[in-house]
């Protein structure tokens, strides 16, 4: 079945008529193709923790759904996303992560780069011992800088480089979780690891958004934060998921928890909240810890969830760090044979993109209904491209 094809109208009925994506979304490599641009590609997403380039002249390569990117924090501290490639021939300038010392130097034509992205070095660019020509211009031939963001220790990007501000874009979860727009301190090694997944990323999004699972997939965490303890976050177009009424903080031996978040208000102290923010960012809230779980998919029917742990402060006793990790990682573990189950249901011939419980889906069909809308602009603009 061909992108254009697809029949996305069913998905954008009221809950109770809908039904799901169709099976193409999330097997078929040309509607990948598609929703790469359409939901990837075509506004705010997430690509990496902050944590991960801590120092100026910190270097990392990454691949965000097949394009080629290089995250760094630049001299004066800056987190920069560019391009991984160079401006002469194409060639990968950082294929590992590293520490940039002087410049970024191509290792095709030494061609170098600023951390800022200037073009600063061409040498025998006009023949051998002329490092200038005429017919270049080095200013403007700068890496191609991705639109980027940091906010509760993720960074996000805009490839198209047209979507609203951040903060226009995600102003109601902004609103609502400005008790924790603040630093956002790294755990350990502990507190960041990847999970590979056999699914399409949509799969993980949507099971992390709703609490109905619980009773059966999380018996652990069901039997003290429990499914009627839990309600629902919706925000059309941008963001939904769940929360719950029912935290209770770790503590060791000795009775010692994480240290909140400063200024952290009453409404968190027996609360947490867990949001997937459109399209690809699963997060989650408490008094004392904040979570990322960044989806960056392998093709259609695979993913890799980058998982990373944060804390209020940055001295955070280690054994506990620990604990906490650990519980996570087995949560998030116990979701798996789920995403790769529907994964493998979506195989069926004769699936019709399955129905919603009107009282327990919502914040799954808002996501459906989000991916078809952003699907069918897409469709609509290449439409009027062709006249």
């Amino acid at each position: 079945m061909r992108a254009c094809q697809t029949d996305l109208s069913d998905v954008r009925r009221p809950i109770r008529e809908a039904r799901g994506l169709p099976n193409a979304h999330y097997t078929d490599a040309e509607v990948f193709e598609e929703e790469r641009h359409a939901l990837l590609f075509g506004g705010w997403a997430g690509l990496a923790a902050e944590g991960e380039v801590p120092l100026a002249g910190d270097a990392v390569p990454l691949s965000f759904a097949g394009m080629p990117l290089l995250l760094l924090r630049d001299r004066d501290g800056v987190v920069r996303v560019f391009q991984n490639t160079c401006r002469h021939r194409g060639m990968i300038l950082v294929d590992a992560p590293r520490r940039i010392e002087g410049a970024i130097r191509c290792p095709y034509h030494s061609w170098c780069y600023a951390t800022d992205g200037r073009l600063v070095s061409t040498p025998h660019v006009g023949g051998p011992g002329q490092n200038t020509h005429a017919d270049i211009d080095r200013s403007a031939l700068g890496l191609v800088e991705i639109r980027s963001h940091v906010w509760l220790g993720v960074i996000w990007i805009d490839v198209s480089g047209t979507a609203p501000d951040f903060e226009t874009a995600h102003a109601e979860i902004l609103a609502r979780w400005s008790d924790f727009d603040r630093p956002m301190h790294p755990g350990g090694a502990e507190s960041r690891f990847v999970l590979d997944v056999a699914c399409n990323w949509k799969l993980a999004v949507e099971n992390y958004c709703e609490s109905y699972h619980l009773p059966w997939v999380h018996p652990g965490l069901n039997s003290y934060s429990r499914l009627e303890d839990h309600y629902h976050l919706e925000c059309p177009g941008a963001f939904s998921g769940q929360g719950t009424r029912v935290y209770r903080q770790m503590k060791d031996a000795d009775g010692t928890a994480f240290p909140d978040f400063e200024g952290v208000g009453a409404r968190w102290e027996t609360a947490a909240e867990y949001a997937a923010v459109y399209p690809n960012v699963l997060l989650g809230v408490h008094r004392d810890h904040a979570f990322a779980i960044i989806l960056l998919p392998d093709g259609p029917e695979r993913t890799r969830e980058h998982v990373h742990i944060f804390y209020a402060d940055a001295d955070t006793p280690e054994p506990l760090r620990q604990r906490n990790a650990a519980q996570w990682k087995d949560v998030f573990e116990e979701d798996i044979f789920v995403v790769e189950g529907m994964q493998r249901g979506r195989h069926a011939l004769t699936f019709d993109g399955g129905r919603f419980s009107p009282a327990m889906d919502g914040p799954t069909h808002l996501f459906h209904d989000w991916v078809a809308e952003r699907v069918l602009r897409r469709r609509t603009a290449k439409a009027q491209q062709l006249g």
